[in-house]
């Protein structure tokens, strides 16, 4: 059901997470305040920025500026211990030594679609302060993401279910995030897969696996948006990798600020996360901007990968 339609009663993300913890319900919220800001500032803050973030990728004006806006937005809040952004080289820490939370942060997740119109978000991590960043994805609190589309929606994750709401714009609803899926499940029999192109560059093990999956007849979608990729196996079920290669073997997606929230939906979800061998949430960080092989998608479909993978002889099987 649309919001404003009929006279079944409207959720509220603010009702939602009443029932969590109040100090993690107001990050939550924070956090989709802050989105509701950078979806009016879209049309105002195009081009590039003509700078670099740490992982030599060039940032356009809005990377710059979201990066700025959820950083001091989050950390004005007093709730946040430690926050780490793709965007930048180190963590930033409270000087207070206060705060709940550890917050890992990619601004924009797919900022290079802005340009031809085409998805991106916000991808959010969130830790208890115990666990100092780089944290391992199992030790997670929650984890979030905002996808701007035709619809701009909210999917949260806080250990009791996958949740997402839809953002209205009209007389009463506007500015409200509504719940229009709740307790969110992977389907089990999906029929799309996203996986980037240089297959010349693919191990073998992974060049037969999507073999078997063209085979079964599933049909390729890949929007080069990694939150916006995902959220489609999350919706429609199926299967997403961004792989290791031969010239790049530890694959492009960071463990952090990626890999370990979006991981932690999924599973969340009833799906499964994998490097190869294993679950993304059990590897245990080496860096803050640490890449990693990335394969997310239904249960049944990762373990058909994994037995795969364990078979081949010559798998090449990075952590």
């Amino acid at each position: 059901m649309m919001i404003g339609e009929g006279e079944e009663k409207v959720i509220t993300l603010e009702e939602h997470v009443s029932e969590l913890d109040e100090e993690l319900a107001r990050v939550i919220l924070k956090i989709a305040e802050l989105s509701k800001i950078v979806r009016r500032e879209l049309p105002h803050r195009l081009g590039k920025a003509s700078t670099w973030n740490v992982s030599g990728e060039e940032q356009t004006k809005i990377d710059v500026w979201a990066n700025e806006l959820f950083t001091e937005g989050l950390m004005s809040t007093g709730l946040i211990n430690q926050l780490a952004s793709e965007e930048t080289p180190e963590a930033i820490e409270n000087k207070e030594g206060t705060g709940a939370f550890n917050i890992t942060l990619d601004p924009l997740d797919g900022s290079s679609n802005i340009e031809s119109n085409n998805l991106f978000g916000v991808i959010c991590g969130i830790y208890d302060a115990r666990h100092e960043l780089p944290a391992m994805g199992r030790n997670l609190r929650a984890a979030l993401t905002i996808l701007y589309g035709p619809l701009t929606t909210m999917v949260y994750c806080a250990r009791k279910g996958v949740h997402e709401f839809v953002k209205g714009r009209k007389e009463r609803f506007e500015d409200v995030y509504a719940l229009i899926n709740e307790n969110l499940k992977i389907p089990s029999k999906g029929k799309v897969y996203g996986v980037p192109s240089n297959r010349e560059m693919w191990l073998p093990e992974f060049r037969h696996f999507i073999a078997l999956l063209e085979r079964e007849n599933y049909a390729l979608r890949y929007g080069g948006s990694f939150i916006g990729d995902v959220n489609q196996v999350l919706h429609k079920g199926g299967f997403f990798a961004y792989p290791a290669y031969l010239d790049r073997p530890h694959g492009k997606l960071r463990l952090q600020f990626e890999a370990n929230p979006m991981s932690f939906i999924i599973e969340g979800a009833g799906g499964k996360s994998s490097v190869g061998r294993g679950s993304i949430l059990d590897v245990k960080p080496t860096a803050l901007h640490q890449r990693i092989p990335v394969y997310l998608g239904s249960k049944e479909l990762i373990d058909q990968m994994e037995t795969l993978f364990a078979k081949c002889r010559d798998a090449r099987l990075y952590y």
